[in-house]
Order: C-alpha cells, then structure tokens, then sequence
C-alpha cells in the first residue's frame, strides 16, 4: 500500500511539438501552470510558440478543446495569420494529434507512479521528462508516424 498527502490540486500543461518541414529537427515547446487553461493563458502559449520558432511559418494541429474555439481565439488566429494556420482535428480522434504521444510517452514515464506532494514537484518531474522528450528528435517524428499524419 502506498500512502501519500498530496499538497496539490491541479497543474495543466500545454504542448506543442514542432517538426522541421525537411525532417532535419524537432522540438518540443512546453508549459505548466497551476489550475486549468484559458483563452488569455492559450494565447499566451501561442505568443511564446512564434518567439520560440522566431516567425516560422507554423501549422498547428489542434482537437476540439473549448479554449480552442472561443471567440476570443479565433480573432486572436485571425490576427496570427502571417504566420500561423490552424487545422482542426476531427472529434474524438486523438489518434491523429502527434501531441497525445508526446503525453503518453510523459505520463507513463516521469509521470507514472509519481508521487509527489507538492504541485511543484510535479511540475519539476513534467519538465524533465520534457526535456528528455525535447532531447530527442528521432522520439518526436515516432509521435508523427505514429499518428499517420506525414509532413
């Protein structure tokens, strides 16, 4: 039996990972924060993507999250397009999003069996094993491969 006092609520993450169009790289762009995500934290996220990816031209795969749809968000993308365009996922098939093996591969990893009892040791657990994910190139393009989906 394992016991444990967590001292924490919820910590969400956002995730985005980034391919070279000619396959020579792959990067991971990752954030926590503590409670959920909203349409000002999402377009925080997406702010912080364009400077990580310095103007690259971006296609961003994304599911069908709420956030994602608001309002809000779609005169934010409105005002992105010099540099961003936004494929909607169909519903309900996380099998097609690269990211959702980015997840898998983090959650049952770092985060499997974790038991930490602080949100920050969470957060700290999360992060590395992003980093190991971001270290890895060949890792990321299985994620694409894996959805079917091809550059």
């Amino acid at each position: 039996m394992l016991l444990t006092h967590f001292g924490w609520k919820r910590m969400s993450m956002a995730g985005a990972v980034c391919y070279a169009p000619n396959r020579s790289d792959a990067a991971i762009v990752f954030q926590t924060r503590p409670g959920a995500y909203n349409d000002d934290l999402l377009i925080e996220f997406i702010t912080e993507l364009d400077d990580f990816l310095n103007g690259a031209k971006v296609t961003l795969l994304w599911d069908g999250l709420p956030s994602h749809r608001s309002k809000k968000m779609r005169k934010f993308l409105a005002s992105q397009r010099h540099w961003l365009v936004v494929e909607r996922l169909p519903a309900y098939a996380p099998e097609l999003n690269p990211v959702e093996g980015m997840w898998g591969n983090l959650k049952g990893t770092e985060l499997a069996n974790c038991c930490a009892e602080t949100i920050d040791e969470v957060q700290d657990v999360a992060h590395r094993g992003m980093r190991r994910i971001g270290s890895d190139a060949e890792l990321a393009y299985a994620f694409l491969g894996q959805s079917g989906l091809s550059l």
